[in-house]
C-alpha cells in the first residue's frame, strides 16, 4: 500500500446518468481526495443492507479539491451498470452517504524521464486515465516539450467517453471504434501499432486500462517495440486489501493480488493465460 487507508461516510454530491447505462458519481471525501493517486481505487458499500453483501471497487475518475467550505475534496467515479450492485448505486440520491474505503492498491508511476506519455483506454477503461491525464498535464506545464497522446477505443461512438475533456488538457486524441462509427475502424491496439513509428526515437511510456484481451495484445506490442507499459487490471475484488485472496494474478514473480500489489502492473510482469 502507498498510503493510509480511510473508512469514511462520504456524502453524495451528485449521481447522474451521462449516457445510456453510464453514470457519474461525485463524493465528498477530503482525506481520500487529498491522498489518492491515479490508478488507485476505492471500495464502496452500496447500501446499509446485506444485499448486496460485498463492497464494489471503483477506480477514481477525477479528483476535485477546494470546492467550497464544506466540500474541500471530492472524487468522481465514472461507472456503468453491469450488475445488481451498480444498478442499485445508480438510484442512490444526492445528500445521502456511502461507506467508502480508500485509497486502495498501487497506482501508475509517472516518470519525468519520459517525453511521450501514451494513454490507452478500452471501453470503460477510460475512467482512471482522466485522473492520470490531469496529473500529466500539470507536469507538462513545467515541461512543455512533453506529449500526452490518448487512444480511446470502444465498440461504437456512443461508448466513447471524455474526448472533449482530454482535448481541454491539450492531449493528442485518437479514437477507434470496432464498427467504424467514429475515428479509426478497428481495435485500439491496431491504431497503436500504426502511430508508434511517430515516437520511435522518443522516451515513451504506455499507460493502459481495459479488458484482458487488449492488455495481452498491448503487452506484446510494447515488448516488440521496446516500450515500457503499465496496465491497470480489471478484476473482481471482494475485500479490496488482500485478505480474501480472491483476485490473484500470475506474474513473473509468482502469484500476486490485484487489489494489493496492483491494480497497476508492468505489462512485462504479467504471465498471460495460454489459449
Amino acid at each position: 500500500m502507498t498510503s493510509k487507508i480511510y473508512q469514511k461516510n462520504a456524502t453524495i454530491i451528485d449521481n447522474f446518468r451521462i449516457n445510456g447505462g453510464y453514470y457519474k458519481l461525485i463524493l465528498a471525501t477530503p482525506e481520500i481526495a487529498d491522498r489518492i493517486i491515479p490508478g488507485q481505487f476505492v471500495h464502496i458499500r452500496i447500501n446499509d443492507k446485506t444485499d448486496p453483501l460485498l463492497r464494489r471497487p471503483f477506480s477514481v475518475h477525477r479528483v476535485i479539491k477546494n470546492k467550497g467550505k464544506f466540500n474541500k475534496g471530492q472524487i468522481e467515479i465514472l461507472y456503468g451498470i453491469v450488475g445488481r450492485g451498480t444498478e442499485i448505486l445508480s438510484k442512490v440520491s444526492p445528500k445521502k452517504k456511502l461507506d467508502i474505503l480508500g485509497p486502495l492498491g498501487n497506482g501508475f508511476k509517472i516518470g519525468s524521464e519520459y517525453s511521450t506519455h501514451i494513454l490507452i483506454a478500452g471501453g470503460m477503461g477510460v475512467a482512471p486515465l482522466m485522473f492520470l491525464a490531469e496529473r500529466l498535464s500539470k507536469a507538462k506545464a513545467k515541461n512543455p516539450k512533453q506529449k500526452i497522446v490518448v487512444l480511446i477505443g470502444a465498440q461504437t461512438k456512443r461508448k466513447i467517453f471524455c474526448e472533449k475533456e482530454f482535448k481541454k488538457l491539450g492531449c493528442d486524441i485518437r479514437i477507434s471504434t470496432d464498427d467504424g462509427s467514429n475515428g479509426f475502424k478497428g481495435r485500439v491496439t491496431s491504431q497503436l501499432t500504426q502511430i508508434l513509428p511517430l515516437f520511435k526515437n522518443q522516451a515513451s511510456m504506455i499507460y493502459a486500462c481495459g479488458p484482458e484481451a487488449m492488455h495481452r495484445a498491448l503487452a506484446l506490442i510494447a515488448r516488440q517495440n521496446n516500450i515500457r507499459a503499465q496496465i491497470s487490471l480489471e478484476t473482481y475484488m471482494a475485500c479490496g486489501f488482500g485478505v480474501c485472496m480472491g483476485c490473484t494474478t500470475n506474474t513473473s514473480g509468482g502469484y500476486k493480488l490485484v487489489c494489493k500489489d496492483g491494480p497497476v502492473f508492468d505489462a512485462n510482469d504479467i504471465v498471460w493465460p495460454q489459449n
